[in-house]
């Protein structure tokens, strides 16, 4: 019986995982620099964690959630989204108590029930940031550049920042009045989702792609904010200028989350088909006193890592490959084979990405195996060199190839390879 993996994932295989390595070094690089500490969650959580944080009426609940019960009979679901998970650890784990705001990042791998496509899988990997305690519009454009930045130094081309405000609830509600208004004489014509989103939340019309003729002329998310979402949202947009971050103000947008206030944003690039949103995040200030913790504000983003990988390639950008080895070793007798078992180890423990043959092949096919892992250089050592305490040493760019003491190869190598 032949197994094959299930529908929507992927294996990441050696040649390939190398470019996961890359992005993930620059995510992790990107998050020191800007004083971000790691947290890793769960990947299954208590169901009711993601309906109460990420919204009954988003897709993702309805739609897309790997739910289960277990043996206690208890609803688990494989995480959707990293935000919930790093908000309820935030709060389990009193990080609140801190003196400074909690600034966190995860990488790790999400899971949501939908149709696969280029650059989206059932089980896909995210990288996020959490930044939470303070109402700082100076915060929400950190966040934004830091998912700027890691595109940018990435390599990644013609990459647009789209921001809006959402507002609070107390502003979105006379908004949603408004949109049912809008929308209510053409609500028969909608489109089923749309006709079940009207009573619901109206705001997720303007994001159907469906029904996007009949959005045209509806009123703007930026006609109803209060002065101080006026005002938080000038403040953005100001830092993010000093920053010299060009944006565009979108106020069509419509995050697929619930819990968002104030600041939504999104990153575009082209070069994935009809869909070039990348990735986006925005500001959550009532998400932590939802899932019982103090009312403390936070902002964060999500950054789909198959789909950085999709464009990437797309826009021809290379991604460091696998490091090639340093030195390949060969042997030419038992005895010789058994000294290289020893110089191998000594090698590696020195730092060295080394390697020898384990499959008993003649010198020529050791030399071939050394060509194909790149090695810098290749050590052959056989039964008269080691009587004579010597081993041959090539460069395999230059071709070059001297004899040099077997006691040294370990010091001569570290100094011709620094």
């Amino acid at each position: 019986m032949s197994f094959q993996k299930p529908k929507g994932t992927q294996d990441l295989l050696p040649g390939t995982v190398e470019k996961w390595q890359a992005l993930e070094d620059k995510a992790r690089d990107i998050c020191r620099r800007f004083n971000y500490k790691e947290i890793r969650t769960p990947i299954f959580e208590h169901t009711e964690l993601f309906q109460r944080g990420v919204g009954d009426t988003t897709d993702i609940v309805e739609k897309e959630m790997y739910t289960f019960t277990d043996k206690g009979n208890r609803s688990i679901s494989l995480r959707p989204e990293g935000t919930a998970g790093a908000v309820r650890a935030y709060v389990e784990n009193k990080l609140y108590g801190d003196p400074d705001m909690a600034k966190l990042f995860y990488i790790g791998p999400m899971f949501r029930y939908e149709q696969p496509q280029a650059g989206r899988y059932r089980q896909f990997h995210q990288f996020g940031i959490e930044a939470i305690g303070s109402e700082d519009p100076g915060i929400d454009a950190e966040v934004i550049a830091m998912g700027y930045l890691f595109y940018k130094e990435l390599g990644l081309k013609n990459v647009r920042v789209e921001i809006n405000s959402v507002g609070t609830p107390a502003c979105r509600q006379a908004y949603r009045e408004a949109l049912q208004a809008f929308f209510a004489p053409v609500k028969d014509k909608l489109s089923k989702e749309s006709q079940s989103r009207f009573d619901r939340n109206p705001m997720r019309i303007l994001d159907s792609k469906q029904d996007q003729a009949y959005c045209e002329g509806a009123p703007s998310i930026l006609d109803f904010l209060d002065e101080e979402c006026r005002t938080h949202f000038a403040k953005v947009q100001q830092h993010l200028t000093a920053m010299g971050i060009e944006f565009v103000v979108n106020p069509r947008m419509v995050r697929g989350l619930d819990y968002y206030t104030h600041t939504a944003f999104e990153y575009k690039a082209e070069g994935i088909g009809s869909i070039d949103t990348i990735s986006g995040g925005g500001r959550y200030n009532g998400l932590v006193s939802q899932i019982g913790g103090e009312d403390k504000p936070g902002v964060g983003f999500g950054i789909g890592l198959e789909r950085v990988l999709l464009i990437l390639d797309t826009q021809q950008v290379e991604l460091p490959a696998a490091k090639p080895l340093d030195v390949f070793l060969v042997s030419l007798g038992e005895q010789a084979d058994d000294e290289l078992t020893r110089l191998l180890f000594e090698l590696r423990s020195e730092g060295l990405l080394a390697e020898k043959d384990y499959q008993g092949r003649k010198i020529k096919g050791q030399m071939k195996a050394a060509d194909r892992l790149q090695a810098r250089y290749v050590a052959i050592l056989g039964d008269d060199e080691l009587a004579r305490g010597e081993i041959q040493l090539k460069d395999m760019a230059g071709r070059e190839q001297t004899n040099i003491p077997l006691a040294d190869v370990t010091a001569i190598l570290k100094d011709k390879l620094n």
